[in-house]
């Protein structure tokens, strides 16, 4: 989330308090659960000498839902992420914390457990930077969340159309069936039947494309914004539609 190399700029403000640069400290390595002497020490290397004399301990305890401690040691909590995403502006190390923020919120509100830990995954790696893996695996959540949809809203429906456009399809009775069909097809099916409208369908189809193209070898290079316009696509029209 912040890199460590932008630590000794971030840490030399006069404006930030003592907590926000503690926050600031714990978003290094983000994913990385931190000791009281691992936050002393990546402040003071960074020059923040007073630092060693800090009660850190005492000074997270009283961050209101901004920083957790858990048995590996003290982490962000998804407010604590947005906080410093906030305070820190264009000196952060890109829009990860606010995208991630924004596909943990439909957590809770994803009753199958097949396609939470899906969405789970992807969050994880975006948060890791691994990018081809987070476009690969919310893709595969999204799906998920549709092929449910359908069995448990649309499945008439959707056989019959699927039907008429190919004689040999067999009915589908559930979500590994519809996995038989190329989601190309699924996604022109299911816009026939309006459960989404065309535009929508024209960009899940992009989304479609970015994640073939993240899921086999090639020379394609992708960033942090590529994949947060994908994502959020994915959260704004399907997640947040289908999924809760």
């Amino acid at each position: 989330m912040i890199d460590s190399t932008r630590l000794k700029d971030l840490l030399s403000k006069k404006e930030y308090s003592r907590i926000e640069k503690i926050l600031i400290c714990l978003a290094v390595d983000v994913a990385k659960s931190k000791q009281i002497r691992d936050i002393k020490q990546l402040a003071v290397t960074a020059g923040l000498r007073a630092a060693s004399k800090w009660n850190i301990s005492a000074t997270l305890g009283g961050s209101t839902n901004l920083a957790v401690r858990t048995d590996e040691g003290w982490e962000l909590t998804t407010d604590g992420r947005k906080r410093v995403a906030e305070i820190t502006g264009p000196f952060a190390a890109s829009s990860i914390p606010i995208v991630a923020s924004s596909l943990r919120q439909y957590l809770p509100k994803i009753s199958d457990n097949d396609t939470k830990v899906f969405l789970e995954e992807a969050i994880e790696c975006y948060e890791e930077n691994h990018l081809r893996a987070a476009v690969v695996l919310s893709w595969v959540g999204a799906m998920s969340v549709l092929h449910r949809y359908i069995i448990d809203n649309e499945l008439t429906n959707f056989n019959l159309e699927a039907s008429r456009r190919d004689s040999k399809w067999r009915h589908a009775k559930n979500t590994d069936d519809l996995g038989r069909m190329k989601e190309f097809d699924f996604l022109n099916i299911i816009s026939s039947l309006s459960i989404i409208g065309k535009t929508v369908k024209q960009e899940l189809e992009t989304c479609l494309k970015l994640r073939n193209s993240s899921g086999h070898p090639n020379s394609l290079k992708i960033g942090d914004a590529r994949v947060a316009a994908h994502i959020e696509i994915l959260v704004l029209n399907v997640f947040a539609v289908f999924g809760v």
